[in-house]
């Protein structure tokens, strides 16, 4: 019996880097943000504007999403100790779900907040309105283009991002009823954006909440079909079977693998090994494999296949 442990590429010091430059777009994010969030309570009190001040209480949501994901990316930098051997990564995806979960109260609130205001219409000062949200805007497209950078690298960045892109289609919709109320004089255009708004986060809210449970729960990673991994493994010369085969990423940037793997008399074990890790990390990008040879399959091998 022997274990095979390979390393890829995707090491370490790959991690710290990418967590230095997620680290710098999150402070960016989280600045520009929290001082928009402030001129946009002022703006609300000053020009008497509820949808200011429900605009101002999601990007209040933002700056705590990003500050949240801020926290999570310095502590997922902590080396691995004797507690948590696999260092604090997985604590990224905890807040990637935990905005996920806000990002639904929020809409929620929004498509409740919609219904209430196309009953009981609230007056609103159309240009105060325009201007503020105009300037919201271009704070949240340049916090989306910093965060862009680094949302396919990291779900804890996506989390964030979407935050943002929510808020920002907020914006857009603040934007277009302040121009059409100013035009038509009619507010009820203004739940019927809220409402609009709220139904366009919310599938995209889904599939972050998805992905982040589907990680949390040790789930195969959607990029790799576990029976092909386990095809090619029997493929190679001299395996007579495989099993408790497990496949699962800790932060969804990084896959790991661990197998039985039995083979056959005289078959040379340290060779199987490196054939084996070096086709797996080829063919699926599974940099982290460990594999315990058997060259006497136990019965559940026998039995399984698998």
């Amino acid at each position: 019996m022997s274990e095979d442990h390979n390393h890829g590429p995707a090491g370490h010091a790959g991690h710290d880097h990418t967590a230095g430059a997620s680290t710098a777009r999150l402070g960016i994010a989280l600045g520009l943000t929290s001082a928009f969030l402030i001129a946009e309570l002022v703006g609300a009190y000053w020009f008497g504007s509820l949808a200011l001040l429900s605009d101002a209480a999601h990007m209040f949501t933002d700056a705590a999403a990003l500050a949240i994901a801020l926290v999570a990316v310095r502590i997922g930098q902590k080396q691995a100790d004797k507690q948590r051997t696999y260092g604090y990564r997985r604590f990224e995806i905890l807040a990637a779900a935990f905005n996920a979960v806000l990002l639904f109260m929020v809409a929620g609130y929004v498509l409740y907040e919609g219904v209430a205001r196309f009953f009981h219409p609230q007056p609103v000062e159309s240009i105060g309105m325009l201007a503020v949200a105009s300037a919201g805007l271009v704070i949240n497209l340049i916090a989306m283009r910093v965060l862009a950078g680094g949302k396919e690298a990291s779900l804890n960045m996506k989390g964030a991002y979407l935050e943002v892109w929510a808020d920002m289609l907020g914006s857009l919709g603040v934007i277009a009823a302040a121009v059409a109320i100013w035009l038509t004089g009619k507010t009820w255009i203004d739940p019927v954006v809220a409402i609009a708004i709220g139904l366009w986060v919310l599938p995209r809210t889904w599939t972050l909440l998805r992905d982040t449970t589907h990680i949390l729960l040790q789930g195969v990673p959607r990029s790799i079909d576990l029976d092909a991994v386990r095809a090619a493994i029997l493929s190679v010369e001299g395996v007579l079977g495989v099993h408790e085969l497990h496949v699962w990423t800790v932060a969804g940037d990084d896959i790991s693998l661990t197998a039985h793997v039995a083979i056959s008399d005289g078959a040379d074990a340290q060779s199987m090994l490196a054939a084996i890790a070096t086709m797996l990390d080829d063919r699926f990008a599974i940099h982290h494999s460990t594999i315990q040879i058997e060259t006497e399959p136990c019965e559940v091998a026998a039995e399984l296949h698998s």
